[in-house]
């Protein structure tokens, strides 16, 4: 099994308006993040999570004349934050954070918000899943600063065989 620490919270009332740091959050399968736009709406993407990892590589892409990219977090507009951990890379994979279990049902995608907020963004996100994984509540609760977040469960990529 694969470890890691919850290092950032974050959510959004509206669509297009600023990520809101948090100490800690609910999860629930009717909605997502409580207080998240997104989740009601979307529940097969009620919540969305970010490894440092991935966020340090895509911002190492983004390096120049003025040396490495210190945009926060939370331009990725992501509702947790990880650290010390491999994200699954697989849809069916299952994470436990917190009081909370979840499920992997997709890449995040990078959008064009992301270029909106440094030109580069967007491309140096898509690569090997590094723009995080969207998640539905499988069951919820309490997410906080400090929790461990493991991987139960890694399911296998699918393979996608084109004709020749």
């Amino acid at each position: 099994m694969m470890f890691g620490n919850v290092i950032g919270l974050a959510r959004r009332s509206m669509p297009h308006t600023p990520m809101q740091e948090l100490d800690s959050i609910l999860v629930g399968p009717e909605f997502g993040v409580l207080g998240d736009c997104k989740g009601q709406r979307w529940p097969q993407r009620g919540v969305t999570i970010l490894a440092k990892e991935d966020w340090d590589a895509a911002l190492a892409e983004l390096t120049g004349v003025a040396g490495a990219s210190d945009l926060p977090w939370t331009t990725r507009r992501a509702n947790v934050f990880v650290e010390g951990v491999a994200l699954p890379k697989a849809e069916g994979s299952m994470i436990s954070i917190g009081a909370a279990l979840l499920e992997v049902t997709e890449e995040t995608n990078p959008c064009y918000r992301m270029e909106m907020s440094a030109p580069g963004l967007m491309a140096a996100l898509g690569p090997d899943w590094r723009g995080g994984i969207s998640c539905r509540v499988v069951s919820g609760g309490a997410i906080a600063l400090g929790d461990r977040m493991s991987v139960i469960r890694e399911a296998v990529k699918k393979k996608v065989f084109l004709p020749v």
